[in-house]
């Protein structure tokens, strides 16, 4: 698999089907993805990038000379997947387009990910994760009812975007082994994914006229449902999206006259007295702990769940066993915690088998080992400036 793609979703795909086994190969222009100097960073090793770059081979190439655009295609007769985030045209621009490189291999498949698709107005505009989630709504429904549209403090359309990318490369590949090899391009766009999750906004704005608008911590959709401050100075979230967990809360906190009300029995009812509910909830929980509130909510059958900092998630007993953390040995910084992986298969479970590689760390074994490249060519190709 190719990955000549940068910064977020792409790589994102790209890291995901590594996790599961497959034999990515990470193509940097020679500057290096800016992805390595994004976020925080520890010996001038970013550690982000450690993240997103993890279980891929690092090698350099310049896809814009005549070489190196001979060496890719090179690489992808023998490769399943590529994946690209160029904008539209670029590759074409190159003559690597997917007529070319479906010529070399027809089944390729060829994931490419823009910001606002390959087709349409907007197509050649440059875009981030950012604007998808100004666009989508999702920034127009987040944040306190009486502030300004709010968006995430990180790469919330990315992430989502690389999910949908590594669906789509397996959906394209399960299409390619059923029905006679042929391989096809995947066209994803930084918007839609995110648009897909936000729930029935463009159903309800067509049948009702609706436009959903922010409601800080409460939800359209169910009540209580917010953030609540213990007497210990701690935050805990409370959800109810069923009734009979809205009645546990409920007669937990004293209050099972509400549960008795006409309109305790819909989930619209409760949000249309969401702030009665709220702050019977809010008094109770400020009279005690986290752990008094934590112990009675779990004795009563409730849902709730302490608001953690990255520090106490680290330490907390679910992600303790389940190694929802893990710890990776990096050749650069030694033990390395992260993030495991994104599911558990029970036959084939995947592992992290390296952190993110060094800028151009396998260059010379990749064209050796797959392109069968002597050292005095690879040489010559560095110094010509194509690695």
């Amino acid at each position: 698999m190719l990955d000549i793609s940068t910064v977020y979703a792409a790589p994102i795909a790209a890291m995901l089907l590594g996790d599961f086994g497959a034999d990515v190969i990470k193509i940097e222009h020679p500057r290096g993805d800016p992805a390595r100097t994004h976020g925080p960073s520890k010996d001038g090793h970013g550690l982000w990038w450690k993240v997103i770059s993890r279980n891929k081979r690092a090698m350099t190439l310049v896809l814009s000379t005549p070489r190196g655009r001979e060496l890719l295609l090179d690489l992808v007769r023998s490769s399943d997947v590529l994946v690209e985030n160029f904008r539209p045209g670029v590759l074409e621009r190159w003559h690597l387009g997917p007529d070319v490189l479906h010529a070399v291999n027809p089944g390729l498949v060829v994931l490419r990910t823009t910001g606002f698709g390959q087709t349409g107005p907007y197509r050649e505009r440059r875009s981030f994760g950012t604007l998808a989630e100004a666009m989508s709504g999702f920034a127009h429904q987040t944040g306190p009812a009486d502030g300004p549209p709010t968006l995430p403090p990180f790469g919330l359309a990315d992430g989502v975007a690389g999910i949908s990318g590594a669906l789509a490369v397996v959906t394209a590949l399960y299409e390619r082994a059923r029905n006679g090899g042929h391989g096809q391009v995947i066209d994803l766009s930084l918007l839609e994914p995110l648009l897909a999750i936000l729930g029935p906004g463009p159903s309800a704005h067509d049948q009702l006229g609706q436009v959903p608008g922010r409601h800080g911590n409460r939800s359209p959709n169910n009540a209580p449902r917010n953030t609540y401050r213990t007497s210990d100075g701690r935050w805990v979230a409370i959800s109810a999206s069923a009734t009979s967990v809205a009645e546990r809360v409920l007669r937990l906190v004293g209050r099972p006259d509400l549960v008795d009300e006409a309109w305790f029995a819909s989930a619209s009812g409760r949000v249309a007295h969401a702030e009665l509910l709220d702050d019977v909830v809010s008094r109770w929980i400020a009279q005690r702990t986290l752990a008094e509130v934590s112990e009675a909510f779990e004795t009563a059958g409730a849902a709730l769940a302490p608001i953690l900092d990255v520090g106490q998630l680290a330490t907390d007993p679910q992600v303790l066993a389940r190694d929802s953390f893990t710890t990776v040995d990096d050749a650069d910084l030694g033990p390395l915690k992260m993030q495991n992986l994104l599911f558990r298969l029970s036959r084939t479970p995947g592992r992290i088998r390296f952190a993110g590689r060094r800028l151009g760390e396998d260059t010379e074994v990749i064209l050796k080992e797959l392109l069968d490249l002597p050292d005095d060519e690879v040489s010559e190709l560095r110094s010509a400036g194509v690695l």
